[in-house]
């Protein structure tokens, strides 16, 4: 990865970091499939609008848009509303820990299903550092509640698993010739088509409707910072760096948590967040590899 895109994998850490804060406020007065269907389709608009403002080309072919219906099932449908549903009952910042276990089923996903992207030691063994990292920077008081709410916790796992499935498929709009903003426009315009009829039964027209300005400035940032601007980095990110490196982004999210809570709202930071931090820039150097392999240490794939 060059320096560029460790840039924008740190941008999006930061755009990604802030949804679980907006879902929490969201959630007050919005049930789960409302939120992600107004999330998606807010989002849908801001991105073919600019699509449209710059001229470029819409995708034409069959095979395409059921592409990007496919994507948008793993990589918004499934993983917005079950993490959604998931912090009713849990809090942002186990949910946030549980989502860190994407790299971890990323590697193995693809190590399965992608010939360039086979698991090797290194990867294996940095994305358990990483994952570590994430448990002591949030701080294991989290955790007080892990044997609680065992639903919560298991169907925001499965959103993990979704994200990785995600990310192995996103891989083939490269060699469909189809440009990063327009995949994440698709996809999400893809998402709100197969959603709408799904939260009309479920929660009734009424549900996005009449909620408070706090609610809908959270699904403004929600849809506009962490899910538009995000996915244009997303699948930029994705079309250069592979499934496994792009998924790191999970490891950044709650570093650039605390970091803006810092910076923003003078909170002090704890010998366990600095600990934190360095187990986790450890976790990444391993996955990246470079800075081991001139140390003349092998990655040979697991058997």
């Amino acid at each position: 990865m060059t320096k560029m895109e460790w840039a924008l994998l740190l941008g999006l850490s930061v755009l990604w970091g802030g949804s679980f804060f907006f879902v929490e406020i969201a959630l007050d007065e919005l049930p789960p499939l409302s939120l992600v269907w107004i999330r998606v389709s807010l989002a849908a608009i801001v991105l073919w609008g600019y699509i449209l403002l710059t001229g470029q080309k819409l995708p034409k072919k069959f095979s395409i848009w059921l592409a990007f219906g496919t994507m948008g099932l793993l990589n918004n449908i499934l993983p917005f509303s079950l993490i959604a549903w998931g912090q009713q009952d849990i809090s942002a910042g186990l949910a946030s820990i549980l989502n860190a276990t994407t790299p971890l089923f990323t590697v193995l996903v693809a190590g399965l299903f992608l010939s360039d992207e086979k698991l090797t030691g290194f990867k294996f063994a940095g994305t358990v550092v990483g994952f570590s990292g994430i448990l002591l920077l949030i701080g294991l008081d989290v955790l007080e509640g892990l044997g609680g709410n065992i639903g919560a916790q298991l169907v925001t796992l499965c959103a993990a698993i979704s994200y990785a499935f995600a990310g192995v498929y996103g891989r083939r709009f490269k060699r469909m010739q189809v440009k990063p903003v327009t995949v994440a426009a698709g996809q999400l315009a893809m998402s709100a088509f197969i959603l709408l009829p799904v939260m009309l039964i479920v929660d009734g027209g009424d549900s996005i409707v009449n909620h408070s300005m706090k609610v809908w400035l959270a699904m403004g940032g929600l849809a506009i910072f962490s899910t538009a601007l995000a996915y244009f980095v997303y699948f930029r990110l994705l079309e250069s760096v592979g499934a496994s490196n792009l998924l790191l982004v999970t490891f950044l999210i709650p570093v650039s948590a605390i970091t803006l809570g810092i910076v923003f709202l003078g909170e002090s930071l704890k010998a366990s967040n600095i600990a934190g931090m360095l187990l986790i820039g450890l976790g990444m150097s391993i996955i990246d590899g470079r800075l081991w392999t001139k140390s003349k240490v092998e990655t040979h794939p697991l058997q």
